[in-house]
């Protein structure tokens, strides 16, 4: 039977922390995104005001939710529920009037083992989590902490709201410099082998083009014109026909 935290992972084994921080070491948001659309996932990312507080960031890891309301102490209850290689996912409405997360509750996160944390609001302590060098994602930084208290949700622990997308420990979390998605667990063997396939497939196709040989070339565009004015083929189908990549 499947642990709470791993995932299906190849004949008769399972993905744990550790297999998918491997298993997605060298795949990119574009590549995974590329890899769901194929699959027929539906594409969840934060909205593109959330970025890496540093460049050359790269975070994945099983989804730890836990919604602000006024009070850090939802961080650290999040983190007594909280495994090794997750990532806080915190929501904080994407409220631009107050910064939720600092560096105590980033060192915090840190010494639990978890990988990362991604806002969907403010951070502040900008130079001390520099420092720190765990994976921080957000929407920008402001000084003032909140000056509010509300009543937790009863599901605060449970599901977070990150732009317009639900994400629950049933996700995980992959971001770098290009931005954040959430994929679903039960998923994610299936969709690193395919953006690994689109990964190295285009890796290949810069190589060629580096020597010289056109992209155009490469996908046989002279005959996908011929085939879209003959039978309507979208470029889509002839690089799947072709086994190409570019965009999907």
């Amino acid at each position: 039977m499947s642990s709470p935290h791993t995932t299906s992972f190849g004949e008769g084994r399972l993905m744990d922390s550790i297999d998918l921080q491997r298993t997605y070491l060298d795949l990119t948001t574009p590549h995974v995104a590329d890899a769901i659309m194929r699959l027929g996932i539906p594409v969840r990312q934060a909205p593109a005001s959330v970025r890496p507080i540093w460049e050359d960031t790269h975070v994945v890891g099983r989804a730890r939710p836990a919604r602000h309301a006024g009070s850090v102490d939802v961080f650290l209850e999040a983190l007594e529920h909280a495994s090794p290689g997750d990532v806080l996912v915190v929501d904080n409405a994407g409220r631009d009037d107050e910064a939720c997360v600092g560096d105590l509750v980033t060192l915090e996160v840190r010494n639990a083992g978890l990988t990362g944390v991604v806002i969907w609001g403010l951070h502040r302590d900008s130079r001390e989590l520099r420092s720190i060098r765990l994976p921080v994602f957000s929407q920008g930084t402001l000084p003032g902490g909140p000056q509010r208290l509300d009543a937790q949700a009863p599901d605060a622990l449970t599901a977070a709201r990150f732009g317009v997308h639900t994400v629950t420990a049933e996700d995980f979390v992959l971001g770098d410099d290009d931005g954040l998605l959430f994929l679903p667990l039960d998923r994610a063997a299936e969709i690193a082998a395919l953006a690994t396939t689109i990964r190295d497939t285009e890796r290949l196709q810069a190589a060629h083009m580096s020597l010289g040989t056109s992209f155009r070339e490469q996908a046989r565009f002279a005959a996908f014109l011929a085939a879209r004015d003959r039978d309507g083929v979208t470029f889509r189908q002839h690089l799947r026909s072709i086994g190409g990549a570019i965009e999907e």
